[in-house]
């Protein structure tokens, strides 16, 4: 792998260790557990194996491409978009989307959870980054997986960075769903001054 490439590569790393180690002390400090996938009445299995299936070939698959190589000799996509200023505008993306994603985990505080069932989640985090946007960590984490794939442009890298998106609107809308239940009046008045992705009404 190219320099920019194993920075950016390092970056994903960093990012999956802090997004695990940050779910732990959030878990610690709200004195419950914050993995909801196994929980409640909405089905979450699908999504919760495509985040594990892109996560995992995110740390992983690029490990096997530079010690193996691309088993598809003649990918399209590494052609279309192989060189320095692809590198450069992946990492970049790479970096701020690891970044939004963390920051807003941390913002989350005591109402971090992972998946989603009703009764389970905490009050509505409205300020910092879900002031702008209701899903600040879907946003960096689709960031950070559409920059690996600008940087690590193939076949694979790609097929994990749509398992990526489409977990991220299978769940957004789980957890939806969820929170009208839960949250109520006030989870509809925030839905209608904040967008689900970016921006404010």
């Amino acid at each position: 792998m190219q320099p920019m490439e194993i920075a950016s590569y390092l970056m994903v790393v960093v990012y999956v260790i802090s997004f695990l180690a940050m779910s732990a002390i959030l878990a610690k400090e709200a004195g419950r557990p914050v993995w909801l996938f196994g929980k409640g009445a909405e089905r979450q299995a699908l999504p919760a194996l495509l985040f594990k299936l892109a996560f995992a070939g995110g740390v992983l698959w690029p490990l096997g491409l530079a010690a193996f190589g691309n088993p598809a000799r003649a990918d399209p996509l590494t052609a279309w978009l192989d060189g320095p200023w692809f590198d450069v505008f992946g990492h970049l993306l790479v970096v701020i989307g690891a970044c939004i994603a963390i920051i807003s985990q941390r913002f989350m505080g005591a109402s971090w959870r992972i998946g989603a069932a009703v009764g389970e989640q905490g009050p509505i985090v409205d300020g910092g980054p879900f002031a702008i946007s209701r899903n600040p960590v879907f946003v960096g984490q689709a960031l950070l997986f559409t920059g690996l794939f600008i940087v690590l442009p193939n076949l694979i890298q790609a097929a994990l960075t749509l398992a990526l998106f489409v977990a991220i609107a299978l769940q957004v809308r789980i957890e939806e769903r969820v929170l009208a239940v839960s949250l109520g009046a006030p989870y509809d008045d925030y839905r209608r001054r904040v967008r689900r992705w970016v921006g404010k009404r």
